[in-house]
C-alpha cells in the first residue's frame, strides 16, 4: 500500500523535472537566438580569441561585412586576422592584443585593415580578459572591432585644413612655425645643423594690379609647388605671408642649404605665366641663416632672414642674401 502510494508521486516529480528541463532548454534556446540576433544587429564586429590555442572560437555576422571575407575561413585560421592587416601596423597591433595578458583590458587599439576587395579601413578594437565555463582555464580575449574609416577620414581632413595654406595646398604660417619651432629645440639640444630661409615674390603687388588677383593666385600656388619639389625629403616649407613664404632645413649647414636655395630661385625664374596675350615670368628674393651657439629662439633665426631678405630686395632682387 505505502509503495502504491509512492509511485504516483515519483511520477509527478520525474515528470515536473522533465517539464522543466523542457523549459530551461527553450528558455536557453530563446536567449540564445536573442542574443544571436542582437550581435546580428551589430556593425561592430564581436570575437573571441582561445590564447592558448590561437583560435578563434566566436566572430559575429559584422566580420564579413567589415573584412570582406568569409567568417569560416577566420574560425579555421586566426592567421587570417593577422593577414588581414595593414603591413606597417601588423607589429603595433599584435603587441598591443598581447597587453591584455598583463592588464586584463585594452581599451583602444587603433590599426589599419586591407579588406578583400583592397579597400583600405581604419579599426577602432576594445578587448578584454574573459573566462568561459566549457573550455575550463583556457585564456579567452573578447573584443568588438568597429570600422572607425569616416571618422578617421574626417579627422585628416580637419587636421589638413587646420595645418595648411588654402589657396597653395603648403604648410600655414601657424603650423609651419610650430614645426620650426620642434626642429629648432632639436638642433639646439643636440647641436646639429639647423637652416632658415624667407623668400618673397618680386614685384607681386604690380602682377595683381596688372594682371588681376586670379593671375597672382595661380603665381601664387605654381611657386608653392615649385618650392615643394625643390626641397628635401624632411625640410618644411609654408606659406608664411601674403607673397612671403617660408623654409626650414633640419640638419643642412649654410652651404647646403644655399645649393637649395639657388636651385629653387632657378626653378621659379623657369616659370611661365600668361595673361591675354601678355607671358611673363618672376623672381624671387631670399634671405638665409643659420643657427649658432648665440641663438636662444627661433626669432632670432627669423629676423636675420628676414633682414638677410630684405637686403636682397635693396640690391636689385632676385638673388639670395646669407645673413
Amino acid at each position: 500500500m505505502d509503495e502504491n502510494s509512492r509511485l504516483p508521486t515519483e511520477l509527478e516529480e520525474l515528470t515536473l523535472a522533465l517539464l522543466h528541463s523542457r523549459s530551461e532548454v527553450t528558455r536557453l534556446r530563446e536567449r540564445e537566438q536573442l542574443i544571436s540576433s542582437l550581435l546580428g544587429s551589430i556593425n561592430a564586429v564581436v570575437w573571441a580569441l582561445d590564447w592558448n590555442t590561437q583560435k578563434v572560437i566566436y566572430v559575429s555576422p559584422a566580420y564579413e561585412a567589415v573584412f570582406g571575407r568569409p567568417a569560416a575561413s577566420l574560425m579555421a585560421d586566426y592567421g587570417e586576422w593577422r593577414n588581414s592587416i595593414y603591413p606597417d601596423d601588423v607589429e603595433y597591433a599584435a603587441n598591443s592584443l598581447a597587453k591584455v595578458l598583463q592588464t586584463g583590458s585594452v581599451e583602444s587599439r587603433e590599426y589599419r585593415i586591407i579588406r578583400a576587395d583592397g579597400q583600405l579601413r581604419w579599426l577602432s578594437d576594445k578587448c578584454f580578459m574573459g573566462r568561459l565555463s566549457h573550455v575550463g582555464d583556457a585564456k579567452v580575449v573578447v573584443g568588438i572591432a568597429e570600422d572607425i574609416t569616416e571618422k578617421k577620414q574626417l579627422e585628416g581632413e580637419l587636421q589638413r585644413l587646420a595645418t595648411t595654406d588654402v589657396l597653395t595646398e603648403s604648410s600655414n604660417r601657424r603650423h609651419f612655425f610650430e614645426c620650426a619651432q620642434k626642429e629648432f629645440e632639436h638642433a639646439r639640444k643636440f647641436g646639429t645643423p639647423l637652416s632658415f630661409l624667407l623668400l618673397d615674390i618680386d614685384n607681386f603687388k604690380q602682377i595683381n594690379d596688372q594682371y588681376g588677383h586670379q593671375v597672382g593666385d595661380e603665381v601664387l600656388r605654381r611657386m608653392a609647388a615649385c618650392g615643394v619639389s625643390v626641397l628635401r625629403r624632411g625640410d618644411l616649407f609654408g606659406r608664411v605671408g601674403g607673397e612671403e613664404f617660408a623654409a626650414l632645413f633640419p640638419g643642412c649647414e649654410t652651404a647646403l642649404a644655399k645649393q637649395i636655395a639657388e636651385r629653387l630661385q632657378r626653378e621659379i625664374k623657369q616659370l611661365r605665366f600668361t595673361h591675354a596675350d601678355i607671358q611673363f615670368g618672376v623672381t624671387v628674393s631670399q634671405g638665409l641663416t643659420s643657427i649658432n651657439s648665440a641663438d636662444l629662439t627661433l626669432d632670432s633665426l627669423f629676423a636675420r632672414a628676414d633682414e638677410a631678405m630684405y637686403k636682397a630686395k635693396n640690391q636689385g632682387k632676385d638673388q639670395v642674401v646669407i645673413g
